[in-house]
C-alpha cells in the first residue's frame, strides 16, 4: 500500500484502477481520506457535514462488489457533496440556518449513480447559501478558505467542492452551476470545474435555485476524472421534468492529445486587455497555447453577451423567489414562532435567510409582480434567447470557444462587499448559463495578485455546442496533457499538513 499522502493525490482514475485491482482496498483510501480530512479542516473548512460512519460502511460495501468480480469506474474515490444535493440520512443545509438541521430523506439522482460507480461519500461541502454567490462568502454556516492562500475566498457558490479537491480532502467534488458556480471556484482553486449541458445531468434532488439555469457538474483535479464523473452521471431521469433524452456518449474514451482539425472561436467582445497586464499576457499565452497544440483560431463574436449579467440578474433571482417560498417553516426546516400564520412566515423567513437570499427574493418578486413582468422578466427571457442566438452564429464558424474563466485570480475576504462588483465575477461564464451550454474552466496559468506573495492559479474557459461534452472534454484533456500548470505549485493548506 502507497504512503497515504502519495494515494490521496493521485487522480481518481488511478485510485478506481489502484481498487480494482485490489492492490489497495477502498476501505483504505477512505480511512486515508479522513485523518487527511481532520488534518486539514482546520486550515481549510471545505465540509460542513463528515460522513465517516456512512463512507466507511459505503467503502465496505465497494470491496465486496470488487472482491465479487465487478468492475466499478470510480471505485474507492472520495467524494465530496456540495450541501444542496440530498443524501438519504445526512444533513442539507444549503449553507442556510433556514436548513441547518433537515435530514434528507432520499438521495439525489447524480449522487446515487456516483455511487452506484463506487464513488465514497466523504461529506457534504460548504456553499454560498442556495447557491447564491460567487466567493462562498454568503454561507449562513462557515468559513471555507482557498487551499492556495488562506486569506482568499474559493470561489462561489461551489467553493467546499473545490477546495476539498484542491486540498486533497477528495479525489472528486460535486457542485451546480447556476451561472459559474462550478468553474469559477475551479478557476480560484487551480481545478477542473465541468458544467454539462442544461439537462444532462438529472437535477433531482437538488434543491432549486433557479430551475432553468441549475446544472450539476463535477470538480477534479484532472480532466479524465471530469469526463468518468461526468459519464457516471449524464443520462435521462424519469424523476426530473427538465432531464433531456438526447443519447449519451461516454466522453472519457474520446479523450486527445492535441487539437488539430480544430477551430476554436476567440470571442472579440471578451478582449482580455481590459483585465490588465498579467492577466492579458496570462489568457493570450493559453490562447497561443491552444494554436500550438493544432487549433485553429478563428475570431468570433457575441454582440448581446455584455447584457448577460443584468439578463441573469432578473431571470435567476424571479425563479429563486419562486422557489424558495416552499421554506416557510410550515413543511420542514426551521420554524419561529410568531402570532398567527402569517406572523411565523415572516418570523422563520427573517431569521432563517440571509442578506443576498432575501435580496435576490425581494429583486425576483418585484420582476414578477404586476405591472412590471413584461418590463422585466419578458425582456430579460428576450434577451436570453438573443444571446443563445449569437451563439449559435458563432458555432457556425468554429467548433469550440475559448475565453476567460474568470476577471482576475481569488480575491480576499470582504474584497467585493457591494452585490456588484461580487455580480461581475460571472460576467464570462454568466452568458454559456442563459444559453444552457457545456462549459469547462482548466486551470492555464499562475498570477501574482497585486495584494499577495503568493502566485495563484486561474482558469482557461472552453465552450462548446449544445450536447458537445465529448468533443469539449477531450481539447480540454489536450490542453491540460500538455500545459500541466496545477503541478507548478503545491497548495498552502498542503504544506502546512505534510
Amino acid at each position: 500500500m502507497p504512503a497515504s499522502n502519495e494515494l490521496l493525490e493521485r487522480s481518481a482514475a488511478e485510485i478506481a484502477a489502484a481498487v480494482n485491482e485490489r492492490r489497495v482496498s477502498a476501505a483504505e483510501v477512505t480511512r486515508a481520506t479522513l485523518e487527511r480530512v481532520v488534518a486539514t479542516e482546520p486550515n481549510v473548512g471545505a465540509y460542513l457535514t463528515v460522513l465517516a460512519e456512512a463512507a466507511l460502511a459505503e467503502a465496505a460495501s465497494v470491496d465486496r462488489r470488487v472482491a465479487q468480480g465487478e468492475r466499478l469506474p470510480l471505485a474507492g474515490v472520495p467524494l465530496a457533496v456540495k450541501d444542496n444535493m440530498c443524501l438519504t440520512g445526512s444533513r442539507t443545509t444549503c449553507g442556510s440556518k433556514i436548513l441547518e438541521q433537515w435530514i434528507a430523506p432520499y438521495t439525489s439522482t447524480a449522487v446515487a449513480r456516483m455511487l452506484a460507480a463506487g464513488a465514497i461519500p466523504i461529506g457534504k461541502t460548504n456553499c454560498d447559501e442556495f447557491a447564491m454567490g460567487s466567493s462562498c462568502e454568503n454561507s449562513a454556516l462557515g468559513i471555507t478558505r482557498n487551499p492556495y492562500d488562506l486569506l482568499r475566498v474559493p470561489g462561489g457558490s461551489s467553493g467546499g467542492s473545490a477546495a476539498a479537491v484542491a486540498a486533497f480532502e477528495a479525489a472528486i467534488g460535486l457542485g451546480s452551476d447556476t451561472g459559474g458556480s462550478i468553474r469559477e471556484p475551479g478557476a480560484f482553486c487551480g481545478v477542473v470545474g465541468f458544467k454539462p449541458t442544461y439537462g444532462r445531468v438529472s437535477r433531482y434532488g437538488l434543491i432549486a435555485f433557479a430551475s432553468s439555469l441549475d446544472q450539476i457538474g463535477p470538480l477534479t483535479r484532472t480532466v479524465e476524472d471530469a469526463a468518468l464523473t461526468y459519464d457516471a452521471m449524464a443520462g435521462f431521469d424519469p424523476m426530473d421534468a427538465t432531464s433531456v433524452q438526447e443519447p449519451v456518449e461516454p466522453a472519457a474514451p474520446a479523450l486527445r492529445d492535441d487539437l488539430h482539425g480544430l477551430r476554436v472561436g476567440i470571442v472579440r467582445e471578451f478582449d482580455p486587455g481590459a483585465l490588465g497586464g498579467a492577466m492579458d499576457a496570462l489568457y493570450r499565452a493559453a490562447y497561443a497555447g491552444l494554436e500550438r497544440l493544432g487549433a485553429e483560431l478563428v475570431e468570433v463574436s457575441l454582440p448581446t453577451a455584455e447584457y448577460g449579467v443584468a439578463t441573469y440578474y432578473l431571470i435567476a433571482p424571479a425563479e429563486c423567489s419562486s422557489n424558495l417560498a416552499r421554506f416557510d417553516g410550515v413543511r420542514y426546516g426551521l420554524r419561529v414562532a410568531g402570532r398567527d400564520v402569517r406572523g411565523m412566515y415572516d418570523a422563520t423567513r427573517a431569521a432563517g435567510f440571509g442578506e443576498e437570499v432575501k435580496r435576490r427574493i425581494l429583486i425576483g418578486t418585484h420582476a414578477l409582480s404586476s405591472g412590471y413582468y413584461d418590463a422585466y422578466y419578458v425582456r430579460a427571457q428576450k434577451a436570453r434567447t438573443l444571446i443563445a442566438d449569437d451563439f449559435r452564429g458563432a458555432f457556425a464558424s468554429c467548433d469550440l470557444i475559448a475565453c476567460p474563466a474568470a476577471s482576475c485570480p481569488a480575491f480576499r475576504f470582504g474584497a467585493k462587499s457591494d452585490p456588484y462588483s461580487m455580480y461581475l465575477m460571472d460576467y464570462y461564464t454568466i452568458p454559456m448559463s442563459l444559453a444552457g451550454l457545456p462549459a469547462i474552466s482548466v486551470p492555464c496559468g499562475w498570477v501574482q495578485p497585486p495584494d499577495g506573495n503568493e502566485p495563484l492559479p486561474i482558469g482557461l474557459q472552453l465552450c462548446g455546442p449544445l450536447f458537445a461534452e465529448r468533443l469539449l472534454l477531450g481539447a480540454a484533456h489536450a490542453y491540460e496533457r500538455a500545459t500541466n500548470h496545477r503541478a507548478t505549485h503545491a497548495p498552502l493548506a498542503q504544506r502546512l499538513t505534510a
